[in-house]
């Protein structure tokens, strides 16, 4: 099969475009002397590319780029044999250092050169982000798959974490005057909470509100994460209370501004998935707000809890499954739920669950509230993925070193809060002196710390269920 060519004219073939676009890793002995490439080569990239269309097209040059531009493992073997005899024959500190560094030089894929070259080109660090975001999403779809791929997908996340450290990234705060194509893309790229209308993007900016997002330095005035701030006089339980249409006064009393609760994140690249932006985002704006409102006592978020109703209703098939009978909930409280929903077998509360109609009957809601609560808090505080919870928006507050607060009953009654979590929020608290601790003590040894309400919510299933 000859190289294919673009439709388009006379655009290089695949193969040839890749061979002339990727430098090849000059040897060890002259890295120093190696001439740069050439820009010219890097902008032929990004134009081929580019005039692909999504999918299969770009997906077989991703994965030609993964597989025949990666490390040179004949190299790699040489350089770790010298290694190895260095260590055997203890030669000086010296020689065993520079051996390792040949070694470490020669683990470098060559595509490596291809995106530190594109990397520098005006426009390439978008670029990057927007193809690592075809990466994901051709990994997620199985459209792009094998070692070699995945091993590209690391090796880009590093070299963007790298790009997209602290330094070089502003942080901006968003108003009802910043500009238009702002506020459209901050209400684009809201995940959490879609926004609804420009009257609701108001009132998001507006008084008792704040809105921030990190751009960078090379891509300036682009959101790529977003983070909004409710400005209240105590820890929200409601997230209808913040994203409500009515209009407030217009204009904020300070002092009634005691607490800031962090009710939505949204990352807006998607090619910037794993690098560690919302942290940093969150400590950035705990510092702005200390700076404008002192009297702020109180940080907290309002989170949801994506997955719990999928978990819990997972957890009723193999139970049914298995018993036949139920035991995430006490006799008394499986015979009113059967009695309501006029079937003794779990079935029909998971159809219920499954498409939200539960919450049609005042008696479910009512009989359903004390053992959700209770499962809730064992999703969230007992249940694990290598140890650190599974809940991966409770893994990433808890990594940042937030005490897991309350769980809220009916904190999002929307159809999509009924629908994720059976309506249920969660706050994670921000005690600014003690974050670094429980970072530490999270990561290092796996420990949740929780407060009393969540505490005696994992007592009570420990009593009333069995997993």
């Amino acid at each position: 099969r000859g190289p294919r060519r673009l439709s388009a004219g006379p655009s290089p073939g695949m193969e040839e475009l890749l061979r002339r676009s990727v430098p090849p890793l000059p040897p060890y002995e002259t890295k120093e002397k190696a001439p740069p490439p050439a820009e010219l080569r890097g902008a032929e990239f990004v134009r081929f590319y580019r005039a692909l269309q999504p999918g299969p097209p770009r997906a077989e040059l991703l994965t030609r780029l993964a597989r025949d531009f990666g490390v040179e493992h004949g190299r790699v073997a040489e350089a770790a044999a010298k290694v190895l005899q260095a260590r055997e024959q203890r030669r000086e500190p010296g020689a065993l250092l520079q051996a390792e560094d040949r070694l470490r030089y020669y683990l470098n894929p060559q595509y490596r050169g291809l995106f530190q070259q594109l990397g520098r080109l005006e426009g390439g660090l978008r670029f990057l982000v927007e193809l690592r975001a075809d990466l994901m999403e051709g990994l997620a779809s199985k459209a792009v798959d094998g070692p070699h791929v995945k091993e590209m997908n690391g090796v880009l996340k590093n070299m963007l974490s790298e790009w997209f450290c602290t330094g070089f990234l502003n942080l901006e705060r968003v108003t009802w005057q910043s500009p238009c194509e702002v506020l459209q893309k901050i209400s684009d790229s809201e995940a959490v909470h879609p926004v609804r209308n420009w009257v609701d993007m108001k009132r998001r900016v507006g008084a008792y509100r704040r809105c921030y997002f990190f751009s960078h330095c090379a891509i300036p005035g682009e959101p790529l994460i977003v983070l909004h701030v409710a400005l209240t006089s105590d820890i929200s339980s409601s997230i209808q209370a913040i994203v409500k249409e009515v209009p407030p006064l217009e204009t904020e009393d300070a002092d009634k501004i005691t607490t800031a609760i962090f009710y939505s994140i949204s990352l807006t690249q998607q090619g910037l998935q794993g690098v560690e932006l919302g942290t940093h985002l969150i400590k950035r704006v705990v510092k702005e707000l200390q700076k404008e409102l002192p009297q702020i006592e109180a940080f907290s978020t309002l989170s949801p809890i994506p997955g719990f109703t999928k978990w819990l209703v997972g957890l009723l098939s193999s139970q049914s499954k298995e018993q036949g009978r139920n035991e995430l909930f006490t006799e008394s409280e499986w015979q009113e739920i059967s009695e309501i929903t006029g079937d003794p077998t779990s079935e029909t509360l998971k159809k219920l669950l499954n498409t939200n109609e539960w919450v049609r009957s005042e008696k479910l809601i009512q009989v359903l509230h004390s053992p959700l609560m209770r499962l809730c808090a064992w999703y969230l505080y007992g249940e694990k993925h290598r140890g650190y919870a599974l809940n991966p928006v409770a893994n990433f507050h808890l990594q940042n070193g937030s005490v897991l607060w309350r769980i809220n009953w009916m904190g999002d009654t929307s159809p999509r809060g009924i629908g994720a979590s059976c309506g249920m929020m969660v706050n994670y608290r921000y005690f600014l002196e003690e974050t670094a601790s429980n970072s530490a003590l999270y990561l290092a040894s796996k420990q949740v710390r929780a407060s009393e309400q969540v505490l005696a919510l994992v007592n009570q299933f420990q009593q009333n269920s069995k997993l």
